[in-house]
Formats: C-alpha cells, sequence, structure tokens
C-alpha cells in the first residue's frame, strides 16, 4: 500500500469479489465510484443500494488527518478507550505554519509556538500506531497523491479537499474527525449512497488553458451546492490531455461545488505519476485490475456534463465566492462595472490545489519570460510548494530562483495564507484590494480576515502572468506587455514538464513512523493548558421534546464553516473545545440587523457577540437553536462548527439546506440538523421567537418532527421540519454522541 508501511497491501483481490457481488445483484453496468465505493461494502451481498436514498456502511483503507484537525480526532480517539488504529492512518503538520517572511524562518517560528501542539500529535502517533509527518513535510493532500493515494482506493481525510486523491483514481472524501475515529476504531463507517454526476470531457487542453480551468468552468456550472450528495466522475477522451496531477486539481476544488468527492478513470497518466514518485509495482498491479478501475461502458449517470477542452478558456473565479466564473478575457469589464479593484495587491501560487511540479513549472516559464524582456511583478507574489518533495526538486531544477527572480517569496511547504495562516502587511484591515490565488476557497475574510479582500482563484500561469502585469484588466492571451527596452511583446502560453525528467529530489526526511511497540509512550496534555484539554462527554438526550429553545441567531445568507468557526488565528486553539468556542459563529450575518457578532441576549434585551450570549444561555440553562439559510456549513470539513454549538447549549440547527460534511457532523455531536419541509417557513421565524420540537420520543427516520413556533405576542403556529437520520444515527442523538454511543457499545 505504502513504502512507509511494508505490512499493509493493497486488496484488489476483495474489491473484485465484492463489485462482483453488487453487479449481480444489480444486474447493470457501474460507474467507477460506484465500482469502488461498492467494492469497500462491509456486507456487499446484502447491503441496500440506493443512491440518494440508502446509507452504506463501508470499509475504508485508510485514514488522513491534517494537524489542525487531528488534534479534536486523536482527543476523541484517546476518549474511546481504544488501544491501537485498526487502519494505516497518518497525521499532516501543514496548518499550523503562518506566512510571515519566507520558508525557513516561517517553519522555525511555527515549531517554537506550535511545539506543544506537535508534541502531542506525535506522541499520540506514536501510542496509537499512527504515521507522522512533521512541519514541514507539506500539505496533506500532495503528500497522500505522492505516498498513499492509488487507484481503487478508498480513504478518507479529516479535510474537506481530501478529493485530491481522485486525481490518482482513488475515491478520497473528506469527513469530520468523529468519522476519522469509526474507521480507526474499525467500525464500519456510514455515507449515504452518493449520486453520480457525470463529466463527459471531449477535446484536449492546449495554450494558456489548464486543468483547474475545467473545474472552475464546472463550479460556474453547478455553484457551491451542486454537487451536494453526489461523485463528480469525470470520463472521455479528454481525459488523457491531463496530467495527474491536474486530475488531482479538479478533484480537490470539487469541495467547493459540495460534491462527496471527485474521481477519474485508471490511465497511462496515472502509470506515470506511480512510476516517478516510486510506485511502479502498485502501476502493474492496478494494470491487471484496470477493468475494475473505469466505468463500465453504458453505466448511467444521474446528471451529465460535456465540455470540450479544445474550446476551454481560462476562467476566473470570484470574488467572495468560488463559482463566479468569468472567462479570464472579460472579467477586467466585469470588474470595472462592478467597482472591484483592478489593482491586483498580491498574487499567490500554490496551496493543495496548484502546487505540483508542473504548476511550478509553467508559472516559471511566464516569470522566464518576463524576466527576458526586463520585468518583474508589479504585484507581491508569493509561492507555496505543495511538499518537501516538491520544494527541493523545483530548487535544484532551477524553478524556485526563476521565481524569486521575478519578485516572489518562496514560503514554507504549508497551506499557509490559502486558510487565513498570512501576516498580511501591505494593507490595514478594512481597506479593499484584489489578490489573485491559485488557491480553491475565495469565502470573505478567508485569506487575511480582512472582509473588503476581492479575493479571486484561477491557475498559477494565470496568477503570475496577472502578478507581472499588476491588473485584473491584462488578458495574456491578446494582451501585450511593455519591455524595460520599451518594446512591447506577448507572453507566449507556458509549456513545462509534467514531471521531472530526474527522479524527484526528496529533501529532507520528515517521516516518523509509529514504533512496533508503544507500550511506555506516553501523551501527556496539562489541565492548564491553552490549546489543548482532554474531552468530557456530552449529556445524552433525555427522553423529552425540545422545548422552548431560544433562538441565539436567525443567519441571513451564506453561512460557512469559516462564518461558523473561523480559522485564521483561531487555528491554535483547534485541541481545546472551550477557548475555541470564543468563535462560535462571529462570521454569520444576523438577520435582526445585518451585523455580524452581534446578537440580541433574550434575557437581558441587549446586544452582544454571540459566543458570550451562548455562553450566558448555558449558564442559566437555556437551551437554544440556530436558524439558518441555503447550503448551511459549506466549505471545511472542521467538526468544531458543530462541537461549539453543543458545548455551548445549542441542541439543534434548522435550516434550508445543509452541505454534506456539516450535517453529518452536526449528527456524530448530538445536534439535530433540521430542514424546513417548506423553505418559505424560514421567513415565518422571527428573532425573538421560542421553538418546541416535537415528536423526539417517536423519532425514525424518514418521519418529519413538528415545530411550534411560539411568538412573544402569544400566537403559535406549527411547521414541519425534515431530516435524514437513520438508525444508527438516532442512537447518537439518544446516547448524546456518536461517540458516547460507541463507549456503549463497547461496554455492552
Amino acid at each position: 500500500m505504502s513504502h512507509f508501511e511494508p505490512n499493509e497491501y493493497i486488496r484488489y483481490d476483495l474489491l473484485e469479489k465484492n463489485i462482483n457481488i453488487v453487479r449481480k445483484r444489480l444486474n447493470r453496468p457501474l460507474t467507477l465510484s460506484e465500482k469502488i465505493v461498492y467494492g469497500h461494502l462491509d456486507d456487499p451481498a446484502n447491503q441496500e443500494v440506493e443512491r440518494g436514498e440508502t446509507y452504506l456502511r463501508l470499509r475504508p483503507d485508510r485514514v488522513a488527518m491534517q494537524d489542525a484537525t487531528a488534534q479534536m480526532a486523536m482527543l476523541q480517539f484517546i476518549s474511546s478507550g481504544l488501544p491501537k488504529v485498526a487502519v494505516p492512518s497518518t497525521i499532516h503538520c501543514d496548518h499550523l505554519i503562518e506566512a510571515q517572511l519566507g520558508g525557513e524562518k516561517d517553519l522555525r517560528r511555527a515549531k517554537d509556538i506550535n511545539q506543544e501542539v506537535y508534541n502531542f500529535l506525535a506522541t499520540a502517533g506514536a501510542k496509537y500506531g499512527v504515521g507522522f509527518w512533521r512541519p514541514g513535510s507539506g500539505i496533506i493532500h500532495q503528500i497522500i497523491l505522492e505516498n498513499y493515494a492509488y487507484p481503487g482506493v478508498l480513504l478518507i481525510g479529516t479535510d474537506s479537499h481530501t478529493p485530491n486523491g481522485g486525481g490518482l483514481g482513488g475515491i478520497c472524501i473528506g469527513v469530520g474527525g468523529a468519522d476519522a475515529v469509526d474507521v480507526m476504531a474499525g467500525i464500519p463507517w456510514e455515507l449515504k449512497c452518493p449520486k453520480v454526476i457525470g463529466v463527459k470531457l471531449t477535446g484536449s487542453l492546449s495554450g494558456w488553458t489548464s486543468p483547474k480551468d475545467v473545474i472552475l468552468k464546472v463550479a460556474g456550472i453547478l455553484t457551491v451546492k451542486g454537487g451536494t450528495g453526489a461523485i463528480v466522475e469525470y470520463h472521455g477522451p479528454g481525459v488523457d490531455s491531463i496530467s495527474c496531477t491536474g486530475m488531482a486539481t479538479i478533484c480537490n476544488m470539487g469541495a467547493e461545488i459540495g460534491a462527496t468527492t471527485s474521481v477519474f478513470p485508471y490511465n497511462h497518466r496515472m502509470k506515470k505519476y506511480l512510476d516517478k514518485t516510486g510506485r511502479a509495482d502498485i502501476a502493474h498491479l492496478a494494470d491487471e485490475f484496470k477493468d475494475h478501475l473505469v466505468p463500465d461502458p453504458g453505466c448511467h449517470y444521474d446528471q451529465l456534463i460535456e465540455i470540450n477542452l479544445s474550446e476551454l478558456k481560462p476562467h476566473i473565479n470570484g470574488p467572495f465566492t468560488p463559482d463566479l466564473a468569468h472567462p479570464v478575457a472579460e472579467v477586467g469589464t466585469v470588474a470595472e462595472k462592478e467597482g472591484w479593484p483592478l489593482d491586483i495587491r498580491v498574487g499567490l501560487i500554490g496551496s493543495c490545489t496548484n502546487s505540483s511540479y508542473e504548476d511550478m513549472g509553467r508559472s516559471a516559464a511566464v516569470a522566464k519570460q518576463a524576466l527576458a524582456h526586463g520585468l518583474k511583478c508589479k504585484s507581491q507574489f508569493t509561492i507555496t510548494p505543495g511538499s518537501e518533495q516538491i520544494r527541493a526538486t523545483i530548487e535544484r531544477d532551477g524553478y524556485a530562483q526563476i521565481l524569486r527572480d521575478v519578485g516572489g517569496i518562496v514560503l514554507a511547504n504549508a497551506c499557509g495564507p490559502c486558510i487565513g495562516q498570512w501576516d498580511r502587511k501591505d494593507i490595514k484591515k478594512g481597506e479593499k484590494n484584489t489578490i489573485v490565488t491559485s488557491y480553491n476557497r475565495n469565502f470573505t475574510g478567508r485569506n487575511d480576515a480582512n472582509p473588503e479582500t476581492h479575493a479571486f482563484v484561477t491557475s498559477p500561469e494565470i496568477v503570475t502572468a496577472l502578478a507581472i502585469a499588476g491588473t485584473l484588466k491584462f488578458n495574456p492571451e491578446t494582451d501585450f506587455l511593455t519591455g524595460k527596452d520599451g518594446k512591447k511583446f506577448k507572453l507566449e502560453a507556458p509549456d513545462a514538464d509534467e514531471l521531472p525528467r530526474a527522479e524527484f529530489d526528496p529533501g529532507q526526511d520528515t517521516y516518523q513512523h509509529p514504533p512496533k511497540d508503544s507500550s511506555g509512550q506516553r501523551v501527556d496534555v496539562s489541565p492548564t493548558s491553552q490549546r489543548l484539554q482532554l474531552l468530557e462527554p456530552f449529556d445524552k438526550w433525555d427522553g423529552k421534546d425540545l422545548e422552548d429553545l431560544q433562538i441565539l441567531i436567525k443567519v441571513k445568507g451564506k453561512c460557512t464553516t469559516d462564518h461558523i468557526s473561523a480559522a485564521g488565528p483561531w487555528l491554535k486553539f483547534r485541541g481545546h473545545l472551550d477557548n475555541i468556542s470564543n468563535n462560535l459563529l462571529i462570521g454569520a450575518i444576523n438577520i435582526e440587523n445585518g451585523k455580524a457578532n452581534s446578537v440580541r441576549n433574550a434575557v437581558t434585551q441587549e446586544f452582544g457577540p454571540v459566543p458570550d450570549t451562548a455562553r450566558y444561555y448555558k449558564k442559566h440553562g437555556i437551551r437554544w437553536v440556530v436558524v439558518g439559510d441555503e447550503n448551511y456549513g459549506e466549505g471545511s470539513s472542521r467538526e468544531h462548527a458543530a462541537l461549539e454549538p453543543r458545548h455551548l447549549g445549542g441542541r439543534a440547527i434548522i435550516t434550508k439546506s445543509f452541505a454534506r460534511i456539516h450535517e453529518t457532523n452536526l449528527k456524530k455531536q448530538g445536534l439535530l440538523p433540521l430542514t424546513f419541509a417548506d423553505p418559505a417557513d424560514y421567513n415565518k421565524i422571527h428573532p425573538v421567537d421560542k421553538l418546541t420540537i416535537q415528536g423526539l420520543k417517536d423519532f425514525a427516520p424518514g418521519k418529519p418532527l413538528k415545530c411550534v413556533i411560539k411568538h412573544p405576542n402569544g400566537t403559535q403556529e406549527t411547521i414541519l421540519l425534515n431530516h435524514t437520520f437513520n438508525e444508527t444515527q438516532i442512537e447518537w442523538f439518544r446516547a448524546g454522541s456518536a461517540l458516547n454511543r460507541m463507549k456503549e457499545l463497547q461496554h455492552q
């Protein structure tokens, strides 16, 4: 399975056996995603399988966790009382390194500031059999692609961009930490049977058009919630024109359309990547089982999108949402019309989405042309290598120096500004400005905590060209630059090697193997720590309906997990539930006054911060509820957005619709994610009302609950609330959380 785990093997034979059982039962051709998902069923002979309806019990091959989410995942695993993880698992230190001065200095600073957390993760990994990738190793998804992903794998990761591994033909799904704990505990993992959206690619990529443009186009078509409950499966003759890392880019950003995951069929580009990353034996094995790693002819998709790559133009999406798609040729005109700043303050390339060798090479090819004409970037310019292996190789092959020469700063091998880990100094908070990135997400305040930063996402080569030109009005396909000699010239479309001609340079050894004998290993969590806190079990359901729930906040408009549990400076508290709960919903807009982090305390009638109000209610025994809008909880997989409301006394979240990962996370922590049977009922509830949720004694799958709205004038009205709970998830609610239920079952 990986050269880091010599005793763990790929079971294509079991995959084949399970696929044959399910194919015989369903008696129809299967999509690739169905083959891999159904091939990992716990009980393929008896599992009910219906797309979009039934819950599947699956046996994933492995688990991956990044350091921000791994803290809570490992704290939950410790609480389970189990001695070792049941499947291969890894921890990757990539989220806690702040971009400030440059790679080496920022890494040293991070190791000093986060020593307590890194020590906890390293010792917990050693104690419980989890591989540990030290800070500086690189971004989790690039490390997975280089070392752990393979065609046909079912991998779950505690990060929403885990689907990156679909570029190597795997079904890789982002989850919350509690889901990871189930898998690490050896419990079958539950997933609602996904629908399958097919994206047929024809033609071939060329010129300035890149793999990133495929997903930017798809995001514009499907929007941020169009993929919810579905796997996006790319297929067709156009696939072969895309590199393996290019396919990973497309799958990675599928998280922005709400998709469960995305996947490409096994082909010669994947084989080439496996060979180059030292896994030729896996490629040979995949060749033997190739029929199970591609879709069956004549398979059915629930929705089909067709894109001709030969006609696809370079795109740039934004600002403030990743599905607002524009061709690069048009974005300047749109920006002028909308009043978006044309002047580009910073261009940033890298991140888990676009930090491959090919990405860096194409950017360097653009930069080299500018340097030949005596030009440097007009905008600030940063480069984030995806892994230590990428960093070392682009240093050896000269790409890094070219990017420095054009004005760039090479940052640490980490997430950095993509997740808000950016100590930005060139603007003041509240100053309107534009940045362009090769990242995946561009929510308000995402990168620098400034709500007036207009962030756009595009390919690394377009970022580089725009940073050189310094304006959104520049279209590298048609527009000219003026060289130092006063002569006009046009940038040629970049061309770069897909993979290095020599072998990859592995760089420094940054991996810690778990010891064979961990009996003497200690994992210490200081009771006075401000970064880490052992978990206390949540209270069990008392067997009664939830009466007179106070509305903590009625949210207006988009409410992502960034709004519910902000990242950036709050990342340092990801292992301390009480401390991080001080960021609960501070970014959500209160419909009552149109402000963020300002809600009315129903007892005192004073307006104050959301976390303070929640703590007041908890102290006085007042249980509360949140009312939300469409696609509530989109974005990151961070389960803190579910843990925090539960910790501070929340009992239910009622919305028009939920993003998949967040809905599951809420269920895992014993909260009720409920949706309006009639979305218009959102308008019937006012922040001053009280709500009673009825029917919990007869709580059953598919059976709506009733909600009585009690208005201050004494009138009442009743509405219906839908839910997607199955029997297992109802047991989580009754026990108080999925972890509580796990302990009950162990005791029994």
